[in-house]
């Protein structure tokens, strides 16, 4: 009964201070899953990102549910997304209604401007956060005895560039990726490396 009481307010948390979406809630989500509760570890975590990212949804809410599945089965996911969702209900209710009463006021203005420093930063700590593990094997910053995955840093630029210099859709660009992982796989498999 415990683990559900701890996913509820673990999630809870993550829903009432994730301000600017799913990217920014991604510190949060590793303090509380992995850094407080340990429930997967920082390779899960970074799998946990990419289906969160995959699958339909806010990334907050779908990692929830995938945590709270893994944690405590299906009731678990039930918890654990009714405390990721909660804060938000509660939260757009109230704000659509200062915010419809009071938007003109500098002080609302400023308030929200200030929001957004602090949300491009937790942003990109979620992207180092995902990228170091991803590039290096044993999670720290050394080019040192096979530690550096070539692979994925050939990916990651190819994707930035299509992304920012072509213009191309970032679903192509996903599955691009997977095929060209795919094949790679299939060549590794006929020709291992000797």
């Amino acid at each position: 009964m415990m683990i559900y009481f701890q996913l509820f307010f673990a999630f809870l948390q993550i829903g009432a201070f994730s301000f600017g979406g799913g990217y920014a809630a991604m510190p949060l989500i590793q303090a509380q899953v992995i850094d407080k509760y340990h429930w997967l570890t920082l390779n899960d975590f970074t799998n946990l990102i990419t289906i969160a990212e995959m699958t339909p949804g806010p990334i907050a809410v779908n990692s929830s549910t995938f945590v709270g599945n893994q944690v405590a089965g299906i009731p678990g996911a039930l918890i654990a997304t009714l405390g990721c969702i909660l804060p938000s209900c509660i939260f757009v209710t109230i704000l659509a209604k200062l915010y419809a009463k009071y938007r003109n006021l500098r002080l609302m203005k400023g308030i929200l401007e200030s929001l957004r420093p602090a949300v491009v930063a937790m942003i990109l700590t979620a992207g180092i956060t995902i990228l170091i593990p991803t590039f290096f094997l044993d999670g720290s910053i050394s080019i040192t005895g096979g530690n550096l995955q070539l692979r994925y840093l050939i990916y990651f630029f190819t994707a930035l560039f299509f992304l920012r210099k072509v213009k191309i859709d970032p679903i192509k660009v996903m599955v691009s990726c997977g095929f060209a992982e795919v094949l790679y796989q299939i060549f590794l498999t006929y020709f291992p490396v000797i």
